[in-house]
């Protein structure tokens, strides 16, 4: 099979990028995206992969999502026998593309479920225009989900948002960690959360834990995405002096800050599935995150992570209560639970998934 691969836009590492490229390595896949940074394959370690750049964006939200709607509306691409979408927006590239697999990381959120929060979080000035840009652009994203061959959840959250925004059935494929990548190399002096500079990473429960624990270091390591200020992003949660921001690393600078810190903290509410917390427990590494989401699909409570409320008192008297010798006892555990989510497992799964959207068409 020659597999095509619709990816919204590879500007920054996170874990939709991190599906496509390993998909596209297992395949011998071309991925095709709006824009790509080339020292996104760089930092995770997959030069080798084909990557097409289709348009040119603009910086601004919401211009940008619109410039990539269109570009992938307009896409006509020959030559493939099946076409795996990636993302938001690359749905719009389903019409022309049969047959096609969907790997929903979830539907828009600021579409759904965060719309009203997401809607505060804005200037009174910017609302009027993006209550109607949220309104308007959902209608046109949910047209083209009948276009849509078959639907690939990361999780069972996501599973369920598909069927109670769409009303779409999918079946649930984890993103892929290549578990043996990661190491275990002690327990260290600072706590680490790997996010996006996002609003849904409500990263300032995570400032406020970390504010109320002048004693414990925390480093939040992850960009932000294209149009996003990042200083004044940062300068807005107004850091305590124990928290340290740091850009987008390399994968390998990342393995070896999962194996030196004292354990991983996400603050994100309702994550969608979390490959960080996959990835910290490959490095023997406890998880303490808000409860809920993909979280419950990966931790094994009171073992290898923590799920707690929203609340920073919560994370606080948690982290207080975790010694290095309590962290270190749990590595052995979490490193055998990570192996349930391991990259050979989500290759052979989505080989089953297309190999079925082919034969599929063919009847």
């Amino acid at each position: 099979m020659k597999v095509g691969i619709v990816h919204d836009w590879m500007t920054t590492l996170g874990g939709g990028e991190k599906v496509v490229l390993t998909l596209a390595r297992a395949f011998g896949a071309e991925i095709v995206t709006t824009e790509v940074e080339p020292k996104v394959l760089r930092d995770a370690g997959f030069e080798g992969v084909r990557v097409r750049s289709i348009a040119d964006l603009p910086r601004a939200q919401p211009w940008r999502i619109l410039a990539a709607t269109r570009a992938f509306s307009r896409l006509r691409l020959e030559g493939f026998d099946v076409f795996v979408l990636s993302g938001n927006w690359a749905v719009h590239a389903a019409g022309h593309h049969h047959p096609n697999v969907y790997y929903c990381h979830t539907p828009a959120r600021v579409f759904y479920d965060l719309r009203v929060a997401w809607l505060a979080s804005l200037p009174a000035h910017q609302r009027p225009f993006a209550r109607v840009w949220t309104r308007v652009h959902r209608a046109w994203n949910e047209r083209r989900v009948p276009s849509l061959d078959r639907i690939v959840a990361n999780s069972r959250n996501v599973q369920g948002r598909i069927t109670r925004y769409w009303g779409r059935e999918s079946v649930v494929i984890n993103p892929p960690v290549p578990t043996t990548k990661f190491r275990h190399d002690g327990i260290g002096d600072f706590w680490l959360d790997v996010s996006r500079l996002s609003h849904e990473k409500s990263l300032g429960l995570a400032l406020e834990v970390f504010r109320r624990l002048p004693h414990e270091r925390l480093l939040i390591v992850g960009g932000a995405p294209r149009g996003t200020d990042r200083d004044a992003f940062i300068e807005r949660l107004r850091p305590p002096p124990n928290v340290e921001f740091r850009d987008t690393v390399t994968e390998a600078e990342l393995i070896t800050l999962y194996a030196r810190c004292r354990g991983v903290i996400s603050t994100a509410i309702d994550e969608d599935f979390g490959m960080t917390a996959v990835e910290a427990n490959a490095s023997g590494k406890v998880v303490i995150a808000a409860d809920g989401g993909g979280y419950r699909e990966t931790q094994v409570e009171g073992v290898t992570g923590f799920l707690l409320p929203s609340r920073p008192e919560a994370f606080a008297e948690r982290i207080t209560s975790l010694t290095a010798a309590d962290l270190e006892s749990r590595a052995a555990r979490c490193v055998e639970q990570a192996r349930r989510f391991d990259s050979s497992l989500f290759v052979e799964r989505m080989r089953g998934e297309i190999t079925a959207a082919v034969e599929g068409a063919r009847r």
